[in-house]
């Protein structure tokens, strides 16, 4: 493992811990400051692969990256924001636990498909826990647009507010996978959108999954305005 530790240094980009806040129960919100993100040609719904397992006893090259949605980024302090969850207690949970500020930190900026698109006239946003972060950097580039929402989560104390103290976003308590319950607000906030509408779906595998099925074969809609993006399957890890 040691030269794939040194192979993932050298290919990616380095970066420190300057704060650590813990934003609910099972939310801590980590700032990493890296001469490499003044120069990131950064667009809303970017994540990062970070190098979690660079220096640990790690045996396996799975556990060696996670990927993390960039919350917010400010290139005045060279500063990114991520939120990262602990409830699945997998292996990045475990790292948020027991990471400092000071610590050297290496990771690679990623593009994806989920990101921020400002072609429609009205949005709704669908998501988890998992996904809060991701959509609400998204939000905040659909400024004078109108955005509806469904956020939900089985402990509404664990929904956490947006780096400026803001809630865009409506919060339901809900449990996993409890895609009855979701088409039914669904079905409640669609009437107000108005325009050219797009949804973008998140979170649970499961979730995602059935609604983009609901968007695509009985609302017919076209797929370039259904944006999903799994964040979590009960059946995998690796995906936190």
């Amino acid at each position: 493992m040691a030269l794939l530790e040194s192979i993932m240094k050298k290919i990616m980009d380095k970066g420190q811990i300057t704060s650590k806040i813990r934003l609910t129960d099972s939310v801590y919100k980590i700032n990493i400051t890296s001469d490499a993100v003044k120069a990131m040609d950064f667009i809303p719904g970017y994540f990062i692969r970070l190098g979690i397992g660079i220096g640990t006893n790690t045996n396996s090259k799975k556990d060696m990256v996670r990927s993390y949605s960039i919350w917010d980024i400010n290139k005045d302090t060279n500063t990114i924001s991520l939120a990262i969850a602990t409830d699945s207690n997998g292996i990045g949970a475990q790292w948020v636990k027991d990471c400092n500020v000071g610590d050297t930190v290496y990771y690679k900026t990623k593009k994806g498909a989920f990101t921020l698109d400002t072609s429609a006239d009205s949005y709704l946003m669908i998501g988890d826990l998992s996904a809060l972060s991701h959509l609400y950097s998204i939000n905040k580039g659909l400024k004078n647009k109108q955005v509806e929402s469904i956020i939900y989560n089985n402990t509404l104390t664990d929904l956490f507010e947006d780096v400026d103290d803001s809630k865009p976003f409506n919060f339901y308590e809900l449990e996993e996978n409890a895609i009855d319950s979701i088409l039914l607000k669904v079905k409640e906030q669609l009437p107000n959108l108005k325009g050219k509408k797009m949804v973008y779906i998140a979170g649970d595998s499961r979730v995602c999954i059935a609604l983009n099925h609901y968007f695509r074969k009985e609302l017919h809609w076209d797929s370039k305005l259904i944006k999903t993006k799994p964040f979590w399957n009960p059946e995998k890890k690796g995906l936190e």
